[in-house]
């Protein structure tokens, strides 16, 4: 008998124990998919508000799941160089030229979004101004024959290019325009460096974001001939936009390919990450259709780096043509 109620006991405790196991298990399916759900609806928000119209230039915020974007005060950019490359692929780590772009091969592209959907072994990055000092860039091609290069003596030799750029030291997002080869002095306006000319467009104030949320991180660039550029910054369910006018640099009339990454946080400083790190970059490019952008090679246009090695590219078309490749040490 006593035997009898020794198995009775154990039985009812392992059902008890898989009971909780199946328990827990489903709870964890159920939080996984609740996550999944958010992840999409936050997703679809970041489209849907990217389409929202503001009814004048400035800088605005908007939070999830709200469709309203709301007017805040402009920052100073930093005055602070984002560099040209000085090389075209050198070296083996990213940056200074080695780089992806996501290039169309008919067309021009008037936006291109850049995240990072998978982010493993990330632990720690330290640049320029120690720990999480960092820039993210959506960068154009150097555009010749430029309108915004007639001022110049040879305008041939002139380069127009835009910078879309985060950067976590200064706390901020904004434009950063460039003239380069320029061969006289700079326009009212314009800042000399190198040889070149470059201003800032007025920036909105983003939070100092750390590492650990890059896959959280997402910028998206916008050009539209005869109005305005226009920058969003995406942090998990936050929203950050400024815009300048096209007319600067007329991005819409020569944008053909675009470099998206994170690098030093300017004067072609770098990020350093940890060993083990793993990124994968997404460039999403719109320009009237559904061909796959080409992954050009060695087509970097700043000179920020960091301290990881390109992995492969690839190339895919559909609603949202993008490139997407992997970097990691």
């Amino acid at each position: 008998m006593k035997h009898m109620k020794k198995m009775f006991v154990h039985g009812v405790i392992r059902n008890a124990i898989a009971a909780g196991v199946l328990s827990a298990a489903l709870l964890s399916l159920s939080v996984a998919a609740q996550a999944a759900d958010d992840a999409r609806a936050v997703a679809q928000w970041r489209e849907a508000i990217a389409h929202t119209n503001v009814l004048a230039a400035g800088c605005f915020e908007a939070s999830y799941p709200s469709m309203e974007w709301n007017k805040v005060d402009c920052v100073e950019a930093p005055d602070i160089q984002f560099i040209p490359r000085s090389g075209r692929g050198r070296g083996p780590t990213v940056g200074n030229g080695h780089d992806y772009a996501a290039e169309v091969s008919s067309g021009l592209i008037s936006k291109t979004v850049g995240s990072f959907p998978v982010v493993t072994g990330v632990k720690t990055e330290t640049g320029v101004d120690g720990a999480n000092s960092y820039s993210l860039q959506l960068n154009s091609n150097f555009m010749q024959k430029n309108k915004a290069c007639n001022g110049a003596k040879n305008p041939p030799n002139c380069l127009a290019w835009l910078q879309y750029v985060y950067s976590s030291d200064f706390t901020s997002a904004f434009m950063q325009y460039w003239l380069i080869n320029w061969d006289t002095t700079c326009p009212n306006g314009w800042n000399s460096f190198s040889g070149d000319c470059y201003t800032n467009s007025a920036a909105v104030g983003v939070p100092k974001e750390v590492i650990s949320k890059l896959k959280t991180l997402e910028i998206s660039g916008s050009a539209v001939k005869g109005g305005l550029d226009t920058m969003i910054m995406y942090v998990g369910k936050k929203a950050y936009k400024t815009t300048g006018k096209d007319s600067v640099v007329y991005l819409s009339t020569g944008w053909k390919e675009s470099e998206f990454n994170i690098v030093g946080d300017g004067g072609g400083s770098e990020a350093d990450f940890n060993t083990g790190s793993s990124i994968t970059v997404e460039s999403t490019v719109t320009n009237g259709t559904a061909n796959a952008p080409i992954c050009a090679s060695n087509a970097g246009t700043t000179g920020e780096t960091n301290n990881l090695n390109l992995g492969s590219c690839s190339g895919a078309g559909g609603s949202k043509p993008h490139i997407k490749f992997t970097e990691s040490n």
